[in-house]
């Protein structure tokens, strides 16, 4: 384990998304700056970064100048080219580390970690073809999702397999060359933990969520989840165990699945921070953000304790023009990204909402 990183060094972060900004103002508020760096010029966290390097992922050049002026690199964005982390891991501290993401950005890698410890997922098959997928909805039977294993993400490269349904045209809809078939999952809820490891080996939890979907991309999220105590104690320590196996140092987002039968499924893993997890800025004594920042510092984890209920509303596209109302509304805490084009499903900002603690 090294050393804590002091505040008034730089922290490198892949990415300059909305998670890239709101991790750089928590960084900023401990004292710290960052580096951000990504391929998009009009990325929202370049608004808020002391510095930017606008490159492509497999820049060579721009990625080791970029490792120079900084004292650690994390991400708020998973779909970075392993060959670009590798890179960097022999120059600098990677938080987390490059075979975590190894692992959490191919589908069937992470499936397989997951059974690997003991935690239960969905059914699943690899499929690689036409023919893989009629021979895997065969063996797993009932409708099942089609899902690319790389780079898919608010429900792109998913496709529902059903019977009568044309193989080939879910093959082509979904585009990709390597795929995963799961099994449909009659579920109750949707939930997930956020689990922050250190390099000390320290863990801490935010309370598990419960998350609504609308058109596959997050609309809602309600904290804390509507389950009963066992189940939630549950999800927690399935959190705790996959932050552990895989040697975390940073934030790991687990999604589940809670079954009518009464078991918890994990669904997928996101080692950064992740869009349920917003509602901690304002509902708890550490947001994910600052949670991060800790981490990949090697500073002390601070609390998750919750100090309100919460519901965060994401707001989509043209939503975000509601924000004079969400202004005047009492109680709304606000926080809007900064981007310029609100086009249809686009995360444009979200809204918390607090009311007094429950339990």
């Amino acid at each position: 384990m090294s050393g804590p990183i002091p505040p008034g060094a730089t922290i490198g972060i892949l990415g300059g998304g909305q998670l890239g900004r709101m991790t750089a103002m928590a960084a900023a508020r401990l004292g710290y700056r960052t580096h951000i760096y990504c391929p998009e010029p009009d990325s929202p966290a370049l608004d808020v970064a002391a510095v930017c390097t606008v490159a492509p992922y497999d820049d060579w050049v721009a990625l080791a100048n970029f490792a120079r002026t900084v004292r650690v690199v994390t991400l708020e964005f998973e779909n970075v080219p392993a060959s670009s982390l590798d890179y960097l891991a022999e120059l600098v501290p990677v938080r987390p580390s490059p075979s975590i993401l190894h692992i959490t950005q191919h589908r069937l890698r992470e499936k397989d970690f997951v059974r690997s410890v003991g935690i239960g997922t969905a059914d699943y098959r690899r499929v690689d073809g036409v023919g893989d997928l009629a021979r895997a909805a065969a063996e797993l039977g009932g409708p099942a999702v089609l899902k690319s294993a790389m780079f898919g993400y608010d429900g792109k490269g998913q496709v529902p397999i059903h019977a009568g349904c044309s193989f080939d045209e879910a093959w082509l809809e979904m585009g990709a060359g390597e795929g995963i078939l799961e099994s449909f999952v009659d579920f109750t809820a949707e939930l997930s933990v956020i689990a922050a490891r250190g390099t000390d080996g320290s863990i801490a939890c935010f309370d598990p969520v419960e998350n609504r979907h609308v058109h596959h991309i997050l609309d809602s999220t309600i904290a804390p989840a509507r389950l009963p105590p066992p189940l939630m104690a549950e999800a927690t320590a399935i959190a705790r165990r996959l932050a552990e196996a895989l040697g975390l140092e940073g934030l790991l987002a687990v999604e589940m699945f809670a079954t009518r039968d009464g078991r918890l499924l994990v669904n997928e893993l996101a080692p950064r921070p992740h869009n349920s997890g917003h509602w901690t800025i304002d509902a708890c004594a550490t947001s994910q953000f600052e949670q991060l920042v800790r981490a990949v510092c090697a500073l002390p984890l601070g609390s998750t304790e919750r100090h309100a209920d919460a519901v965060m509303k994401n707001l989509l596209g043209d939503e975000a023009n509601s924000w004079p109302e969400l202004l005047a509304e009492p109680g709304a805490r606000l926080h809007l990204y900064g981007k310029h084009d609100a086009r249809p499903g686009r995360k444009m900002g979200h809204v918390t909402r607090l009311k007094p603690r429950s339990g």
